[in-house]
């Protein structure tokens, strides 16, 4: 097996680059089922290292060892791997079998005339294990159910027909992007890949390189280390044909057009100084919209617990990190929701600094804003965000634990509208909006909430669940909301995940339950999901996070007590 740290040598990347040119071949000879135990290959190596995974990851982001934070590690590091190995791998059999990956799933319709499809809950344990979540891919107004199953394959419907050489510019704050990428361009784009790390993640290269053994043998996938020098001479390298990249749209620009003076006068001329397809995933700022109801004290503390869980998680260093929460001026329980939220945002456990410039980030927002004050280490809450100028809070992308609040005046029809609007108007970036609803107030609603979620110009739309549920949906669609261009790349171009492998989605939608079980169940509400194990208050996160990756490597009755049994206590 070779792999290339390639720090400071161009050479390196020369070298690997050779190997992937003869690696397309390789890959071009791999039938459906050849590409499908390749997947089974890489599922049994992420199952074998998952605990130096984590481990790996707990070292960088310098987490205690007995944290309940280590969850965040094993949920959002070789879970999501196992998951979407295990979905591709079944939509490559689909193939093989010369059925549609779609056969099997429910196939309905959503608002505007859309295809949506039900993607979660799909198995026994999805019912059991996500109980009260669901999410469906919806499709453009227009796609009928017969082009949604004839199309679903993407590349794998035609294998020998490879697409050259690409690029992978790894993320730096979750770790299992960065093999989901891979993993995608492989098998949805038919393009063999050099993976350049970012450079936080260093520290995962051996992990990396175990993971994609199979695929490196093969000569289909390289990985490479290094700064921005290594990342500028091989996005620009005549062999590469295609350039995928998660991180900030002030990175992509500069990536595509180039700094300073001369890449600003590139972007307004629609001139990129990178000459080939780019898609990426960049982030933005992600709005949280709490719409007014008659809450119970309870209800109040969890949903401020779920909210600073969107900002806090990962120490508030994710691309759909929610930054402004939108409430109604007007409602009666708006001040006693926000004491719940800044009690939640303080008392959230603490956890270093780790991604870089965090600090600075931070200490801007303090000096924008007048009514910014520190909330236990390290935290920031701007609350008074004037409606008509709320400055950077809403176009400017914090990547830190920063959170604004926006109150929008009006009753609950109208204050939907505005937040709306001003979600799809104001705020920079489309990767993801979440909404919190009461089970009455979603009721009084009826079609009009149905219609807000599809007026909603966002790639991933959440209703009493964190649009991160979507990122960990294997067969959910990842990306911003389409239509986004090199020039005004909002929050990216393309999506990523999709084991379906879906033609030109549009969006995904994740519902989930307002109250966690058991007092779901004392209001009637069929719902048997606790505090789910990725909020940063669960106490039991580490170890309800290791049983269930456990479990995705080899999904068995006789795992389920002890994970119920975990999760109960968190």
């Amino acid at each position: 097996m070779t792999t290339v740290p390639a720090t400071g040598r161009m050479w390196a990347i020369d070298r690997a680059l050779d190997d992937l040119a003869g690696g397309e071949s390789a890959w071009a000879a791999c039938g459906l089922a050849k590409r499908r135990e390749l997947l089974e290959r890489v599922h049994a190596a992420t199952a074998e290292h998952a605990q130096a995974w984590v481990s790996a990851a707990v070292a960088y982001k310098r987490l205690p060892h007995d944290s309940p934070l280590v969850g965040e590690e094993w949920i959002t590091g070789p879970y999501p791997v196992l998951t979407s190995v295990g979905a591709l791998a079944a939509s490559v059999g689909a193939l093989e079998d010369g059925r549609s990956p779609v056969d099997g799933f429910s196939v309905g319709r959503a608002p505007g005339g859309r295809v949506a499809v039900r993607v979660m809950p799909h198995s026994v344990w999805d019912r059991l294990l996500l109980n009260g979540f669901s999410a469906e891919v919806w499709m453009p107004p227009g796609v009928t159910k017969e082009a949604v199953r004839g199309n679903a394959g993407l590349a794998l419907r035609h294998p020998a027909d490879t697409d050259g050489v690409g690029v992978v510019l790894g993320a730096g704050n979750i770790t299992s992007i960065p093999i989901l990428d891979v993993l995608y361009e492989l098998y949805a784009n038919n393009r063999v890949v050099a993976l350049k790390l970012n450079p936080v993640t260093d520290g995962l290269f051996d992990v990396f390189s175990s993971v994609l053994a199979p695929l490196i043998e093969l000569g289909a996938v390289r990985i490479l280390t290094g700064g921005a020098d290594i990342g500028s001479y091989l996005v620009h390298h005549p062999k590469v044909g295609h350039v995928h990249m998660t991180g900030s749209a002030a990175t992509h620009d500069a990536i595509v057009f180039g700094t300073g003076t001369e890449g600003a006068a590139r972007k307004k001329a629609g001139t990129p100084l990178l000459d080939k397809p780019v898609t990426s995933e960049l982030g933005g700022v992600s709005p949280t919209i709490v719409l007014p109801g008659d809450w119970s004290e309870a209800d109040l503390r969890f949903q401020a617990e779920h909210i600073a869980t969107q900002r806090l998680h990962n120490g508030g260093y994710n691309c759909v990190a929610s930054q402004v929460v939108v409430v109604a001026a007007d409602w009666p329980q708006k001040d006693r929701f926000l004491a719940h939220l800044r009690a939640a945002l303080s008392d959230a456990p603490v956890r270093p600094a780790y991604y870089p410039g965090s600090e600075d980030r931070v200490t801007q927002a303090l000096d924008t804003y007048t009514a910014a004050e520190r909330i236990g280490a390290g935290r920031v809450l701007i609350t008074n965000l004037d409606p008509l100028e709320p400055g950077p809070a809403l176009t400017t992308e914090f990547f830190a634990p920063v959170l604004g609040v926006l109150e929008l005046p009006g009753d609950t029809r109208l204050f939907l509208d505005e937040a709306v609007h001003a979600a799809n108007v104001k705020f920079a970036g489309t990767l993801g909006v979440n909404l919190v609803a009461h089970p009455r107030t979603i009721a009084s609603l009826g079609p009009a909430l149905d219609k807000a979620i599809a007026e909603l110009r966002y790639g991933t739309v959440a209703l009493n669940a964190w649009t991160g549920v979507g990122y960990l949906t294997a067969t959910a669609t990842w990306g911003a909301f389409p239509g986004h261009t090199l020039d005004d790349v909002q929050s990216g171009i393309g999506v990523v995940h999709n084991a379906l492998l879906l033609d030109g989605p549009e969006r995904t939608v994740v519902r989930g339950p307002f109250r966690p079980a058991p007092r779901a169940l004392l209001h009637g509400e069929v719902v048997m999901s606790p505090k789910p194990p990725w909020f940063v208050t669960n106490r039991t996160a580490a170890i309800t996070g290791h049983l269930l990756t456990d479990f995705a490597a080899a999904p068995r009755w006789s795992a389920l007590p002890r994970i119920f049994a975990s999760a109960l206590r968190g």
